[in-house]
């Protein structure tokens, strides 16, 4: 039998780089080791740029636009055999940092006489692995979530507005324990999520991504001495927020991870609250509220039943959303703790966050296109709600009270009536429009309640819907159906091209 192990190229184990990395590629420009030996590359690269630039070392020679260029073209120019090397020299020296260091030394060799050929002993100078570690890391993940990550959940927000903008005003039964409550609208409840999730979007957005450059423990203390009439202070915080990170001024070895905590949990939270909206989705399509679009190419649900659409795509979010959290949560509580000055259980942690961040990313993927492969099932929602006369009780017992209140004596103990009349069994329309007539209520207020039924019966919900959209996204697209989304009578359905793509559970 084939030993796998022994097949090259490698067998990826991950199916994120396997079965599924097209959806995540993007995330290893960032959060992959070469990506890691690239940044730390560029911020060894930086560092020996900000030296001679500032004249920190005495009797250094200014670097020109040549060498400068050179420099950067090594970062430029690191692809698949620059990586190849660099393993090779992490085997010779057990250390992937000090790696980089011959790394680098090795191309000031080559670029023969000149200032470059005097630079070689600056490389790494007055530099931990953690200054350069902690640097890359952090530029790594900013680039990762600014330019990919955030992008993918703008990209959800952004469907799930359009969806609620097209069914602000359509009605659909409610369910609370999972029985029939007071009606609601698409658009409502699809707003609910976006409220939330733009919270944590905004925390997201506004996160500060942090930096130290301070020595083996985060006292400048071979600076000091080497230089002591240099402002290694002032040097370090310049040196980190020109790489448009924010200075952490106190730390051990270590820059001790805490913004990388506080993103983390932002991002699961995030994900918990897509998590939700995936099990609602998925259980609207089970009760025939959402009608699932086969795609253009046609889409296999089940290998023996032809008829079936399953909803592959929340039910993939899903599961990916659960594997996500768990990687970012262990992350967030792994990565504050260091024994004293230093250990190596955050070294180990780090290289998951491309995991972590990537079951997220693929999850947040399957569910924007779920969500473009549905639309309202009006027939099924108008036909549950033409059955739930009995949520009506609500409104009319609390016209009751307010009677009550008001002096008649007679319409006290609504909840009490309103019990006897809908509590256990089917109410029809007669029973309600009965009831309401033997009430002797004010013409107008009568009048009010006769008219409602279980399909108008939505309160301020596509007010609501309207709010959490903004004032300038109140025109709902061309529906399925052919209407816009404001008219009760006509209530729209969504206008969602079909999910394409095989199975992918």
């Amino acid at each position: 039998m084939q030993n796998f192990a022994d097949i090259t190229p490698p067998i990826t184990l991950s199916p994120l780089d396997g079965r599924y990395r097209s959806k995540i590629a993007g995330l290893t420009n960032y959060l992959s080791e070469p990506a890691l030996n690239r940044a730390r590359i560029d911020i060894e690269i930086r560092w020996l740029i900000y030296l001679t630039d500032r004249h920190i070392l005495p009797h250094t020679p200014a670097l020109g636009g040549a060498e400068k260029e050179y420099l950067h073209g090594i970062t430029q120019s690191f692809g698949k055999e620059e990586m190849r090397e660099l393993k090779e020299l992490e085997r010779e020296t057990k250390h992937d940092v000090k790696a980089v260091e011959y790394f680098l030394k090795r191309r000031l060799d080559a670029a023969g006489e000149g200032p470059l050929a005097q630079m070689r002993e600056i490389i790494h100078l007055f530099c931990t692995s953690e200054d350069i570690n902690n640097l890359a890391y952090a530029l790594s993940v900013k680039s990762a979530m600014l330019k990919i990550w955030l992008p993918a959940a703008q990209d959800l927000i952004a469907r799930l507005r359009r969806l609620a903008q097209a069914t602000a005003d359509c009605p659909m039964p409610a369910r609370t324990h999972g029985q029939n409550a007071t009606p609601t609208t698409v658009g409502k409840e699809i707003s609910v999520f976006i409220y939330r999730l733009c919270r944590q979007l905004r925390n997201l957005e506004r996160a500060e991504y942090l930096g130290k450059f301070n020595g083996a423990t985060g006292t400048f203390g071979a600076h000091a001495v080497s230089l002591p009439e240099v402002d290694w202070i002032g040097v370090s915080r310049d040196f980190v927020s020109s790489l448009g990170l924010t200075w952490n001024p106190l730390t051990t070895q270590i820059e001790p991870h805490d913004w990388m905590a506080e993103i983390f949990s932002s991002v699961a939270h995030f994900n918990r609250i897509a998590h939700n909206l995936a099990t609602d989705f998925w259980m609207y399509i089970s009760f025939g509220y959402f009608r699932q679009l086969p795609s253009a190419q046609g889409t296999t649900g089940s290998s023996t039943m032809p008829h079936k659409i399953n909803p592959i795509r929340f039910e993939n979010a899903e599961a990916n959303l659960e594997i996500s959290n768990a990687l970012l949560d262990t992350l967030s509580v792994t990565l504050v703790t260091s024994r004293m000055q230093r250990d190596l259980t955050d070294s180990s942690t780090l290289r998951n966050i491309g995991i972590g961040l990537g079951y997220s990313l693929l999850a947040l993927r399957n569910l924007t296109q779920g969500l473009e492969g549905v639309a309202v099932s009006r027939e099924k929602t108008g036909r549950d709600l033409a059955q739930s006369w009995e949520v009506l009780a609500e409104p009319i017992q609390q016209v009751m009270r307010v009677a009550a209140i008001g002096g008649r004596d007679d319409l006290k103990n609504s909840y009490e009536k309103l019990k006897e009349l809908t509590r256990g069994h089917s109410v029809t329309q007669k029973q309600i429009r009965d009831f309401i007539g033997k009430l002797n209520l004010p013409e107008k207020i009568a009048k009010r309640l006769e008219n409602l039924t279980p399909e108008t019966y939505t309160g301020l919900a596509g007010e609501l819907t309207r709010f959490a959209l903004g004032p300038n996204n109140t025109d709902a697209p061309e529906t399925e159906a052919g209407g816009r989304g404001h008219g009760r009578s006509n209530p729209p359905t969504a206008d969602m091209p079909a999910a394409g793509g095989k199975t992918e559970k």
